[in-house]
């Protein structure tokens, strides 16, 4: 069964195609086409024959019909000999189908890995070699504008495991929460609780307390969610120590308040309060 190592990456690239070809520049240091439509293409690439070859996804710049490039995407965890033989299979019938440029990015999650993806493929024939462009993960850029996060989300939520424990760290996971801000709930969610638990527990902290500062007006369903979610347990905190039983229906109460502000408002009610229902009346 695919790991959520190797499908998360993936699922940021078919949410947003349009972050291929802007990891494809960072490593390579080529521009791509400049193309008003940027989509995924099929990832299948299977001839007369039995065997079928299927990359982890592709994506075409500029019209379906006339692309400007073709890019296949592989995120490839660990070496595997048989990709040597399969990855040139690839781009040779992606080129054939769609009659245009075609390149090869790999993700890799650390040194070695992506240093046995680099080495030339040599195919046989004098002159013709694939050399993979190959994006480490494990140094991939700092994201720390948040605009730019806000553009491109994906860039940020992909890039801030590598980055999260380095010299901007607030800068980082402030623009990992801005990110976030813009992707709808569900995603999300995913995408967090990914990240999250790539990150230390320093790293983790500064997340919570940036996602709590009351510096940020957060508006998503998701951040609104995660503050809740804060909150409430804060709330849990403080009631426990003011002697405060929690039985099983307040804590569905409090847990199902997805409202910061109500949350809030408990909370600052039980220092002063004798009883629950001072607080929660």
């Amino acid at each position: 069964m695919p790991s959520a190592d190797h499908e998360l990456p993936i699922a940021l690239l078919k949410d947003q195609p349009a972050l291929a070809p802007e990891l494809l520049q960072a490593v390579s240091g080529i521009k791509p086409p400049e193309c008003e439509h940027i989509g995924l293409g099929s990832d299948s690439f299977t001839d007369n024959y039995p065997t079928e070859y299927r990359a982890d996804t592709v994506v075409i710049l500029g019209e379906p019909k006339r692309p400007d490039l073709a890019i296949v995407v592989e995120n490839q965890l660990r070496p595997d000999p048989r990709k040597r033989f399969v990855w040139p299979v690839y781009l040779s019938t992606l080129r054939a189908r769609r009659e245009c440029p075609v390149t090869l990015l790999v993700l890799c999650p650390d040194k070695a890995t992506s240093a046995w993806c680099r080495m030339p493929i040599e195919t046989g024939h004098e002159g013709w070699a694939l050399r993979p462009w190959v994006l480490n993960l494990a140094e991939a850029p700092a994201i720390t504008d948040v605009e730019k996060a806000r553009a491109l989300p994906e860039l940020a939520i992909l890039c801030t495991p590598a980055n999260a424990d380095g010299p901007h760290q607030r800068e980082v996971l402030t623009a990992f929460a801005e990110a976030l801000e813009v992707t709808d709930r569900d995603r999300g969610s995913k995408y967090h609780d990914y990240v999250r638990s790539k990150l230390s527990e320093a790293a983790r902290d500064c997340l919570e307390e940036i996602m709590q500062a009351d510096v940020y007006e957060w508006k998503s369903d998701f951040a609104l969610k995660y503050i809740a979610e804060g909150k409430a347990e804060s709330l849990f905190t403080v009631l426990k120590s003011h002697g405060f039983a929690i039985d099983d229906e307040l804590r569905r109460r409090i847990t199902a308040c997805t409202d910061p502000q109500q949350l809030d408002i408990w909370t600052g009610r039980v220092a002063k309060a004798q009883t629950l229902g001072e607080i929660f009346d």
